[in-house]
């Protein structure tokens, strides 16, 4: 039997898919598409995901096929500068294109040892008390303890399951595809610069040879967003919103996608659960889609290999639900709130002047940047320290960085004074005895997420507290 069986492999299955194998829990990714998809809908990672791949040692090979760019201006695009000393290491949006994402991914998955298998749909599954069993498109039939649905917006496991996607559908549509034009760059240039005061959904953005990625309103909203807009509608709504069509020829590929914001009612039914898309749908505002699903991926990775591998407290698999289901709902909210701030009607233009205005306090920039980027998520795990509940920056140690003894994904100790342990738990938690100027409370006890469990000095206090995350002690 196989552990675990993750349907869809984009940025969210391929990270969940890593995040088990670190802990040898034997996976299977099934995705329906033979060929990795050629459009790039999303271009950037933010700063959380930024320091996930950090965390796993990735970061290198993302920087070598992306490009740094300020903070500022995503929220609704409204051109602020990113405040002053943001609690991370990785102060910038990397822009990289979603394809080259999900190749690099795709190689940290099949390196770590996961089992990635195109062209195999699922089409069917059951579950009892001991696992589940998936039926695919070609009637075979595999069986697992755990199945992950990571399938899309349009996911088949969730609606096999039966669980309810509440939400609005989309109000407007957006054009999107990559092409070439013939007009001048600098006639194109201008044109955009001046069409973009009004509408932000409009963008030709040059991506060399003469090629452009195309970003333009829809009339309506199509009745199948799955079939894809052929050049002359690009052409027609080029130019009724820009007045001019560019000269736009030889699309390498054309897309189609919609405002419409929905969630899933609940994250997990017996032994099968949901992450990403299949579990959250939300308008393309601040480019939040894809960095929420790496983030489930990272959240519910170390919880099912702990379930997988008989450790987990109880209660540790729900809390995957508890914690990301709040998360996606504050996403799915902000990006209401920037697509009313985008539109071009009087009303909404009053109250983005007036958001525009608040957004000069900078307690008010900070907190839509870190809601945007994800660095402000603080999960609750009760009262306590400041820290609890909140992921833990890199920071630099006596003999190294925090960052660089995360990858194996266990939990850690950072101990300042030397004087603490973690012996019953030392085959799921690290201890480092280090110390950082960065840090100002005398120890930390980490989630293999990086999120903070416990902080303090006191040994009997971290040994109430290694339970509720690690399970019981051993030896």
């Amino acid at each position: 039997m196989i552990d675990v069986i993750v349907a869809g492999g984009g940025p969210t299955g391929l990270m969940l898919a890593a995040e088990l194998r670190l802990h040898d829990v034997s996976t299977l990714v099934l995705e329906k598409d033979a060929e990795p998809a050629k459009y790039v809908r999303s271009l950037g990672l933010h700063a959380r995901s930024v320091e996930v791949m950090d965390q796993r040692g990735l970061l290198e090979r993302f920087l070598a096929h992306g490009r740094k760019h300020p903070v500022g201006g995503f929220f609704a695009g409204i051109p602020k500068p990113a405040p002053d000393r943001l609690d991370t290491a990785h102060p910038y949006v990397l822009a990289i294109p979603q394809t080259t994402t999900e190749r690099l991914l795709f190689e940290h998955a099949a390196e770590a040892g996961a089992d990635i298998r195109r062209g195999h749909e699922v089409a069917g599954l059951s579950q009892d008390e001991d696992g589940v069993t998936v039926e695919l498109a070609d009637g075979t039939r595999l069986r697992s303890r755990y199945l992950v649905g990571c399938d899309g917006g349009r996911s088949t496991v969730r609606k096999l399951l039966g669980v309810g996607f509440p939400g609005e559908p989309a109000k407007v549509e957006t054009l999107l595809g990559e092409m070439e034009a013939t007009e001048d760059p600098a006639t194109i240039a201008a044109i955009v610069a001046d069409v973009r005061r009004t509408e932000l959904r409009f963008g030709l953005g040059p991506l060399g040879d003469g090629v452009y990625r195309v970003v333009v309103p829809a009339e309506g909203v199509a009745p199948d967003r799955a079939v894809p807009p052929v050049l002359e509608e690009v052409r027609r709504r080029l130019r009724a919103v820009a007045g001019t069509d560019f000269g736009v020829h030889s699309p390498r590929w054309l897309s189609r996608f919609g405002d419409a914001t929905r969630l899933a009612e609940r994250y997990r039914a017996g032994r099968v659960l949901l992450a990403g898309d299949a579990a959250h749908i939300h308008p393309p505002a601040g480019g939040q889609g894809l960095n929420l699903g790496i983030q489930d991926a990272f959240n519910l990775g170390w919880k099912l290999a702990a379930e997988v591998g008989g450790w987990a407290p109880e209660g540790l698999l729900d809390s995957y639900q508890a914690e990301r289901r709040p998360v996606a709902a504050d996403v799915l909210d902000n990006t209401r709130a920037q697509m009313e701030l985008m539109s071009t009607e009087p009303g909404p233009q009053a109250v983005r002047r007036l958001v525009a205005r608040l957004m000069d306090f900078e307690e008010v920039n900070r907190y839509l940047v870190e809601q945007n980027t994800a660095i402000g998520v603080r999960y609750d795990f009760g009262g306590g320290h400041e820290l609890l509940g909140r992921r833990m920056r890199d920071v630099r140690l006596k003999r190294g960085r925090l960052y660089g003894l995360t990858h194996a994904g266990r939990g850690l100790l950072l101990d300042q004074t030397g004087r603490l342990s973690v012996a019953g738990w030392a085959d799921r938690v690290d201890h480092v005895a280090d110390v950082s100027e960065e840090l100002d409370v005398p120890a930390v006890l980490l989630r293999p997420d990086g999120h903070v469990a416990w902080a303090g000095e006191d040994q009997r206090d971290l040994l109430g507290r290694l339970p509720t995350w690690f399970g019981a002690a051993t030896g």
